[in-house]
């Protein structure tokens, strides 16, 4: 069984409490920080992000460097047993380089930015990477051995790109790294298509979106470029304190960015999350849903390691259309679910509002008063008191057997691609979907792209694989006949990672796999009513009634498989729609139309319970209830939250105790967004 994980922050075996602060802008107002501190005790807060966007109070001047306040700040911070997670203050460079260096700031048709808001800096400018080494490097001299330095925290969530002619340079350089000639360029490229064909490397200097290969390399290459930077960022930091681990934080299935690959210069994995709860016109286990399937995600980004939530809001934000608070218990809940799903703590944005600028009104910990008797303040008290009780969970596995795969490349491709439906194409929402019959069992899930290790699961889900890389279908293929399972849908298999299609057929290389023949596809207008109707083989694999389909309906021949379901409805009636076949120990299931949620949970979920995979709680689940779990063995914890907007209780039966207080539990009643954690008795 996987053994318990490596602290987060060396020699700390706590999960974090704390959040964003930013002693920075109240240098004015020395008794703000001081009350500060006071505060931070009352709220259990172990853990404080410093210095995000602290360049220009750090180096007002080129050259010139004021550490005192930062040493004051760290100083604090370690006399009262608190652990700073320090952040490189490259995110928003300071006023005085934009305008000595240009070319530190982006560009985009042919016009430089402004120096304004952040993230505005070339990731490839020499002179931007010297200056980041530089102050970098002052930091990592100067606290390498401070006790109060627990992680770096590198930037602040990476993202955008610049198209200036030092990254055309950089692209043209990385395209001959990746395709070593023109010739396999423009072979790759399908250049031959409106007679694009390049004749020079220098030819190459803008991007044309009707070459769908270009714009995929491009985005490629903007993730390997910000990994490069990643890395010389890393660098001076890795030299000077190699005992302190480096993080950056994500943003869930951010579409700029390849996490999967940004991952590999990490030391572990934070994202922020700031999901919609209390939606208007929804209900928040759809937002449950769609927060687990992005916890699972960041946690496949690191391998299945344990992650942290570096951003939440205790309360509200101010940057969405409709900013709503979080209704009494939901940010136990949500805090809680993140940590049943591998995060190693609950960290906040912001920890006090600022008094200024765009995030003025976003949420905090403490408001503009200052005080402590807020209910948002108490119900951040009383989950950081919590979660000092929860020691057992630091370090705990999450122990899944069964993956979703979400590839960025995939994204970009179905993004990029002209095809039938250039409407509704939904992928993420698709992966979720498929996602969501697991969790809503509390079976754990790994999120993880084509090129993971599948080895340790039995169940593997492929939703809308449009783009296949080099091998997977071969290391798909070899999962199954090892004994595993796995599930693909529609629009499977239909381009290489050149986002060239491929010939013989779709699924392309895995036509053979699964058995089928996708020939052609109808897309329906929303008011065309389509169904799919089970077998008789279907109804005893656990299908009923009919399935309404959308979107997406593909015309399928069964070459070598077991039909399933057909369709219902238009001149197509009667056409394969889901199938099976036997492969080796293992089996292959496709899905030819975009059904309902329902068909995705009798499809996905009858295979999971056939399989016998595990769940955090063997019984059912009332609907609006989830469960994680997290360790092995003895150690096993259950996270139980409530979503329902109602109240919900699960009879448990004998052997369970509440993990917080130790009292036995039989029965568990649970109150509108209610959460406990179980342990066995």
């Amino acid at each position: 069984m996987p053994a318990r994980h490596r602290n987060i922050v060396p020699g700390f075996p706590h999960l974090l409490h704390g959040g964003d602060w930013n002693p920075d802008q109240w240098l004015d107002r020395p008794e703000v920080i001081e009350q500060d501190h006071q505060l931070m005790s009352e709220a259990g807060v172990n853990a404080l992000s410093v210095g995000i966007f602290a360049w220009a109070a750090l180096e007002p001047e080129e050259g010139r460097y004021e550490f005192a306040w930062l040493d004051a700040i760290l100083d604090r911070l370690a006399k009262d047993g608190r652990k700073a997670i320090l952040a490189t203050p490259s995110g928003s460079k300071p006023a005085w380089m934009s305008l000595k260096y240009p070319e530190v700031r982006r560009m985009h048709n042919g016009v430089r930015e402004p120096h304004h808001t952040r993230h505005n800096h070339c990731y490839t400018a020499p002179v931007y990477r010297a200056k980041v080494a530089a102050i970098n490097r002052a930091l990592a001299e100067r606290y390498a051995r401070h006790p109060a330095l627990g992680a770096w925290h590198l930037s602040n969530e990476y993202g955008g790109d610049c198209q200036c002619p030092l990254c055309w340079d950089a692209f043209r350089a990385w395209l001959q790294r990746r395709h070593g000639s023109l010739a396999e360029l423009n072979r790759a490229w399908y250049t031959a298509f409106w007679g694009h064909t390049f004749s020079a490397w220098a030819e190459v200097n803008a991007l044309d979106r009707t070459m769908h290969a270009m714009t995929l390399d491009w985005r490629r290459f903007v993730s390997d470029q910000t990994a490069d930077f990643i890395r010389a960022e890393a660098a001076p930091l890795r030299r000077l304190t190699p005992q302190i681990p480096l993080t950056t934080n994500f943003m869930g299935t951010y579409p700029g960015l390849d996490y999967h690959r940004l991952a590999q210069e990490l030391d572990f994995i934070s994202w922020d999350a700031y999901p919609d709860w209390h939606p208007a016109g929804g209900d928040d286990l759809d937002t449950a849903a769609h927060t687990g399937f992005n916890h699972d995600l960041m946690r496949g980004c690191g391998g299945g390691k344990p992650w942290v939530l570096m951003e939440s809001t205790p309360s509200s934000v101010n940057w969405k259309k409709l900013s709503r608070p979080k209704q009494p218990g939901m940010h136990r809940a949500a805090s809680l679910q993140a940590v049943g799903h591998g995060s190693e703590g609950v960290l906040y944005f912001q920890w006090r509002k600022g008094r200024g600028c765009s995030e003025k009104f976003h949420g905090a910990v403490v408001d503009h008063d200052g005080r402590s008797d807020h209910r948002v303040f108490r119900e951040v008290a009383a989950l950081g008191a919590t979660l000092g009780r929860l020691g057992a969970a630091v370090g705990a596995p999450v122990v899944a057997q069964a993956a979703v795969l979400y590839d960025w490349d995939v994204a970009w491709a179905i993004d990029e691609g002209q095809m039938q439906r250039n409407c509704d194409k939904d992928y993420i929402a698709t992966a979720m979907d498929h996602h969501r019959p697991l969790w809503r069992r509390g079976i754990a899930v790994d999120v993880v792209s084509q090129r993971a290790d599948l080895a340790r699961y039995r169940l593997v889900v492929a939703p809308m694989a449009l783009l296949l890389h080099p091998g997977v279908a071969e290391r798909l293929e070899s999962f199954v006949r090892a004994g595993g399972v796995l599930v693909a849908t529609y629009l499977t298999g239909q381009v290489d990672h050149n986002d060239q299609c491929f010939l013989g057929g779709f699924p392309g290389p895995l036509r053979a796999l699964f058995g089928v023949r996708a020939p052609e596809m109808d897309t329906p207008p929303d008011h065309v009513v389509q169904t799919l109707a089970p077998t008789a083989a279907g109804t005893a694999l656990g299908l009923s009634g009919s399935y309404p389909t959308r979107h997406f309906d593909e015309l399928l021949v069964a070459e070598d498989a077991e039909v399933l379901a057909t369709y219902a409805h238009e001149w197509y009636a009667g056409t394969p729609a889901v199938t099976r076949r036997t492969v080796g120990a293992g089996e292959a299931w496709y899905i030819g139309a975009r059904g309902d949620r329902r068909l995705a949970d009798d499809v996905v979920g009858g295979i999971a319970a056939r399989l016998g995979l595990e769940r955090a709680l063997d019984l059912p689940l009332p609907e609006g209830v989830a469960a994680q779990a997290r360790g092995t063995g003895a150690d096993r914890l259950v996270f139980v939250e409530n979503f329902a907007g109602a109240p919900r209780t699960l009879a448990l039966g004998p052997g369970w105790r509440d993990a917080e207080s130790g009292a036995p539990l039989a029965e568990l009643a649970l109150a509108r967004y209610d959460a406990r954690v179980l342990a066995r008795a």
